[in-house]
C-alpha cells in the first residue's frame, strides 16, 4: 500500500527530517485549511490524507525517541 512506503521511508529518516517534514506538513494542513475556508479548494480529501501523514509522522518519531 501506499501508506506502508510512505511509512517505510519515514522510518529511514533522521530526526531532524522528520521535524521539517513535520513543519512542512503542518503549513500545509493550514493553506489548505484556508483555501476550503474561502471555497478555493477542489481537492477536499487532502485535508485529511495531511492530517494522516502529520499523524504517521509523530507516530515515527515518538517510536524512535522510545527506542533511544
Amino acid at each position: 500500500m501506499k501508506s506502508d512506503k510512505y511509512t517505510e521511508n519515514l522510518r529511514s529518516r533522521t530526526e531532524s527530517e522528520l521535524k521539517s517534514e513535520l513543519v512542512d506538513a503542518k503549513k500545509e494542513l493550514f493553506n489548505l485549511r484556508f483555501q476550503n475556508a474561502t471555497n478555493q479548494l477542489d481537492n477536499t480529501a487532502r485535508i485529511r490524507e495531511v492530517r494522516k501523514n502529520i499523524a504517521r509522522i509523530q507516530t515515527v518519531m515518538t517510536q524512535k525517541a522510545g527506542e533511544a
